[in-house]
């Protein structure tokens, strides 16, 4: 088959989420053979959802998607559905087919060992680590020899190792590929063009060239229609100021008045619709709870696991943390950080005291503290001790959770808005201990700088898991427990 063939083509398709909720208006494009794309977009604006009108998952309201005859597309979603925790790794790869396979295990075995993961086939799932669970979900999609592989945030929750492995794999990949993600530099060793969904104008653009040269083409553009449409709107107004000055006059002259009428309409259809920018989250605090002094939790032991033989491993410490003392864990995917927060967060670890009194916030990176069930504004009314609703609604309006998305379910939120309504959440509960598990997951990359600066400036006690250093680099960190040692 040729290179350059197209295998997926948009022609003039429309898209709604839900009931009125638009995604994508009269949108064309094509996807050719062998290319590795990077799908760009604002958090909500529906770029998951591209990915299951692309793989037949859902069906455009108008217009055509037209796919090569017999072509196999196999997606990597952000996450494990909750059902499949409690399946084995067996059984897990065994639904990623229609019809029974056969002698599945050595399948399993090469794929494992393509995203760098080595476990027992009856593992189940829900033991895997959020990074070990990300490399699962690639395995899921590679098993399935797809001719176009579709990546929905798939550096979530790695380590820096994982990463590598992934962008290796990725760089030698000779087939088809397209990615959501918010790294920038993992996109930029091996994207070779850009698909920009605008959240605004609900149109598909499409780039080529990789990620950087992208992004400074985009915005190049952006100013240039910025510039044209301010010297439109200066011709405009001058016309209209004329119109009005001559119809004043009266006789011959509304004649002129008309003309210079028409004259600043046709300017206005001239007018392009240019890309607003992503907005970003307002800069925000996260209180710390009163009044309390002294030290607000202890550890003194604590169990890991050993990656290679996934046999509990009994640690001793000597943690204390009292207000402003930020501690950072550290350790490989699969040693236990996730579960080590769970315990932490709930009280019950060994070896752990919290003092009495002391409220926990807890950022979880599979959001299960939320009720999905709930609508945001229910999630954050729920809150003990919350204040008066329209301080709620201002709290939210900070975090982008405006209009209809305050009402609606958590569930049908994208990954990254659930994280903006915990951080909502976080503002609101004023924590004297705030536990936060990879809080830049899902998260749009304009808005992490502020996050950043939240927690290095939070004034209560706080442990840190994050893989990304760029992020963890602009938090005072007090205190790094290595899990390995």
């Amino acid at each position: 088959m040729a290179k350059d063939e197209t295998i997926v083509r948009f022609e003039e398709v429309s898209f709604e989420y839900g009931h009125n909720k638009p995604i994508l208006d009269t949108v064309s494009f094509g996807i050719r053979r062998g290319m590795k794309i990077t799908l760009m977009g604002q958090n909500g604006a529906g770029k998951t959802s591209l990915f299951t009108l692309i793989n037949g998952e859902a069906k455009p309201e108008s217009g055509r998607i037209i796919r090569t005859p017999g072509l196999s597309i196999a997606t990597s979603r952000q996450v494990i559905p909750r059902g499949d925790l409690e399946l084995t790794i067996r059984e897990f790869f065994e639904k990623c087919f229609h019809n029974k396979v056969y002698d599945i295990d050595p399948k399993i075995e090469e794929v494992l060992e393509a995203v760098n993961l080595h476990a027992p086939h009856d593992r189940l799932i829900k033991t895997f680590s959020g990074g070990q669970q990300a490399r699962l979900l690639l395995a899921s999609a590679l098993i399935q020899n797809p001719d176009l592989l579709l990546l929905d945030e798939p550096t979530n929750n790695l380590d820096k190792a994982g990463i590598e492995h992934l962008t290796k794999f990725l760089i030698e990949y000779e087939k088809t590929c397209i990615v959501i993600s918010h790294d920038a530099e993992f996109l930029n060793t091996f994207t070779q063009g850009v698909l920009y969904l605008d959240i605004f104008t609900k149109k598909v653009e499409q780039y080529v060239g990789n990620y950087y040269d992208v992004v400074k083409e985009i915005e190049i553009r952006r100013e240039k229609e910025n510039r044209a449409n301010a010297q439109l709107a200066k011709e405009i107004q001058e016309n209209k100021d004329k119109a009005n000055f001559f119809a004043n006059k009266g006789g011959q002259m509304r004649l002129v008045a008309k003309r210079m009428r028409e004259k600043a309409e046709e300017l206005e259809e001239e007018i392009v619709d240019t890309r607003k920018e992503d907005k970003t989250i307002r800069p925000f605090t996260i209180p710390s709870q009163p009044d309390f002094t002294g030290e607000i939790m202890h550890l003194k032991e604590f169990t890991v696991m050993n990656v290679k033989t996934h046999k509990p491993v009994a640690r001793k410490a000597e943690i204390s943390l009292k207000r402003r003392t930020h501690l950072l864990l550290i350790g490989p995917n699969g040693i236990g950080k996730t579960t080590l927060l769970e315990r932490l967060a709930s009280g019950h670890a060994k070896g752990e005291h919290i003092a009495e009194g002391i409220r926990v916030g807890y950022y979880r990176q599979d959001f299960s503290t939320l009720n999905f069930e709930h609508t945001v504004l229910q999630s954050l009314m729920s809150i003990e001790g919350r204040p008066f609703e329209q301080e709620v609604r201002s709290i939210a309006a900070g975090f982008l959770i405006t209009g209809d998305v305050i009402n609606t379910k958590i569930g049908s939120l994208s990954e990254g808005q659930k994280g903006l309504v915990a951080f909502a959440r976080l503002v609101i509960q004023k924590p004297g201990l705030l536990i936060l598990d990879e809080p830049t997951n899902h998260i749009n990359f304009r808005h992490i700088p502020h996050i950043a600066e939240a927690l290095d400036k939070y004034e209560g006690a706080m442990i840190l898991v994050s893989h990304v250093p760029e992020f963890v680099a602009k938090i005072r960190i007090d205190q790094v427990l290595d899990l390995t040692k």
